[in-house]
């Protein structure tokens, strides 16, 4: 038979939820970096196309 599982203490939701919250912040903020090298020209860690055009006729 099921059996209800005991309930999360608020500390440790509290402490999940910072986790969370601090993980999106250092996404946001690398996010942030590697758009400001592109823009500058300096990325050297990542492949990107670039918005040359060809004439091909």
């Amino acid at each position: 038979m099921a059996v209800p599982k005991k309930k999360t203490s608020k500390s440790k939701r509290n402490q999940r939820h910072a986790v969370w919250k601090a993980k999106a912040a250092t996404a946001a903020e690398r996010a942030l970096s590697i758009g400001k090298s592109v823009l500058t020209g300096r990325a050297r860690g990542f492949v990107y196309p670039l918005d040359q055009e060809e004439d091909e006729d």
